[in-house]
């Protein structure tokens, strides 16, 4: 893909700091990452409910659903997974920008893809979330029944499988859906913003 020319950034007439007053919170983008099965969707979820019912302007954008419009004409080589994070990560920018939370759930395999969205951020506007939890529980779990077609090989390239997964190496924070329930995961989310005055 060529790179776009003769084009010039045009400023808002309303900047980010204004929406944020407006708004009467901060915005922030939660970077939901982890196995398939994880349970990234249903933290991220959770949390946007919890968010939303205080007031708190967010939008969810799921892994799966941004593959039926905006990334649908990616597949899921490495190459594509880093143009698949890449992109998003240029939408919750936008969200920032505007003045809302957004919450991404994204597999999000590689680190240095996260570690690129988090450069195109502010210092205080990227939370990395690891959604901790054992492959083998993933697997039991398998909500899509993706892990039984990856091993039976009708899957290629599946990560945790016969892609690798690497787990992030500097979260701000880690919810292990082994261990807890959606409630107390989405509570250790909540103390989290409220710790760092997000929310």
């Amino acid at each position: 893909m060529g790179e776009s020319t003769n084009i010039v950034w045009h400023n808002s007439n309303v900047t980010k700091e204004e929406r944020r007053e407006k708004n009467q919170h901060h915005s922030f983008v939660l970077w939901f990452t982890g196995l398939s099965g994880s349970g990234k969707s249903t933290v991220a979820n959770a949390v946007a409910r919890a968010l939303f019912d205080q007031g708190i302007g967010n939008y969810v954008l799921d892994g799966d659903n941004i593959r039926f419009g905006l990334n649908k004409n990616l597949g899921f080589s490495d190459d594509d997974r880093k143009e698949n994070i890449r992109r998003i990560g240029e939408v919750a920018k936008l969200f920032v920008d505007s003045g809302q939370a957004v919450l991404t759930a994204f597999i999000s395999p590689f680190q240095e893809d996260r570690d690129q969205v988090r450069t195109i951020l502010g210092e205080d506007e990227f939370v990395e979330i690891f959604v901790k939890c054992p492959l083998d529980e993933c697997e039991k779990r398998d909500p899509k029944g993706l892990y039984k077609k990856a091993r039976s090989g009708e899957i290629k390239q599946f990560t945790g499988i016969d892609s690798p997964y690497e787990a992030p190496n500097r979260a701000e924070l880690v919810v292990e859906t082994d261990k807890h329930d959606i409630e107390e995961c989405v509570q250790l989310v909540l103390d989290y913003l409220k710790e760092r005055r997000f929310i």
